[in-house]
């Protein structure tokens, strides 16, 4: 990508922008936590964070000057600064930027992108129809444009193949796959190369390894002695699932209760591997009682960041300080998985 123009200074949105810093700086003392927090403030809703407290509001949509966060956030008086001086939570001069330009401009709060309903986007319009071979490249050319820049021109052969291997199959392709790519002058010469790509077996494995490492798959215990564990049969019913296309409902469905299912075949059952895919121990001195519970809050931790996106650990011991999820939230799923 070449830079035509300088890009103008993006929008500030909520979201993107600050959340991320009220969610660092101040949602443990004025956030969802309940126990913890301070002052009746919570920056996590529009109401209260613009509500006035003690005569002041702390956001003034579109006067930066007059809100109290601003304010406490920007003042010399030690005592009076926040977050206090001893939480090692200083804004950067760049955060106080970001959240004047946000009042500024009308202090909008929106909802978390993951909790909104999916809806399909308008294509944009694009000023160089030449380039996008469908609808997804349109979305990418616009973004190009907004930013200034111009997309890059193709990659040489040999660079195209290369980054085709690797994205499928986590591989570099072979001498002879790379001479017979060059050497093809057939415009669907690449839309070949990806079909041989996606019916190797390789391309299961590329494919599982994300899915692996978010259920913390591995093949021995992982804790004291990190002895080897009987867990890859179900590494390789992910694998099959992969390979075979599954529909995504049976790929969850098969995962968290394949063995509740009726008539469960064996293959189901197996499935739930992903259950048992944490840490476990074989230590001689463990308390059976203990790790029961310790596996439950495994399981918990793991499902919620694999199908959910969302870190459920925090909530084992209090309200979550940043997502909107309760104590009695995570032991509400916690309950689910005690008997696995």
């Amino acid at each position: 990508m070449s830079i035509h123009a300088v890009a103008a200074p993006r929008d500030v949105q909520f979201n993107r922008d600050v959340r991320p810093i009220l969610a660092d700086k101040c949602f443990a003392c004025h956030g969802p936590d309940e126990a913890h927090r301070e002052a009746g403030l919570r920056f996590d809703l529009e109401e209260s964070a613009k509500a006035l407290h003690d005569g002041a509001a702390a956001i003034v949509p579109g006067q930066p000057d007059a809100s109290h966060l601003i304010t406490r956030i920007t003042t010399d008086d030690a005592d009076l600064r926040m977050p206090p001086t001893d939480s090692g939570k200083e804004l950067s001069q760049k955060e106080i930027d970001t959240l004047r330009r946000w009042i500024a401009d009308g202090a909008k709060y929106e909802s978390h992108w993951s909790f909104l309903p999916p809806s399909r986007p308008t294509v944009p319009e694009v000023d160089d129809e030449a380039w996008p071979v469908n609808d997804i490249d349109r979305f990418i050319l616009a973004r190009l444009q907004r930013e200034g820049l111009r997309p890059s021109p193709e990659a040489d052969r040999v660079t195209l193949i290369r980054r085709l291997s690797f994205d499928l199959v986590g591989l570099p392709p072979s001498a002879e796959d790379v001479a017979a790519f060059v050497a093809d002058p057939d415009p669907s010469a690449y839309e070949r190369a990806v079909d041989r790509l996606l019916a190797s077996p390789h391309f299961g494995e590329r494919m599982a390894l994300p899915w692996l490492d978010a259920a913390r798959y591995a093949d021995t215990s992982g804790i004291h002695m990190d002895a080897g564990r009987q867990i890859w049969p179900w590494r390789d019913w992910l694998l099959r699932a992969i390979r075979d296309d599954k529909p995504f409902d049976d790929f969850v469905v098969e995962q968290l209760a394949g063995d509740l299912l009726p008539d469960a075949s064996i293959d189901q059952r197996t499935a739930t591997g992903f259950l048992r895919a944490h840490v476990t121990t074989d230590e001689g001195g463990a308390i059976d009682e203990e790790y029961l519970v310790e596996y439950a809050a495994e399981r918990t931790a793991t499902v919620g960041s694999v199908f959910l996106g969302l870190t459920l650990g925090c909530a084992r011991c209090h309200d979550h300080k940043y997502d909107p999820l309760t104590q009695d939230d995570y032991y509400s799923l916690f309950a689910t998985f005690g008997q696995v």
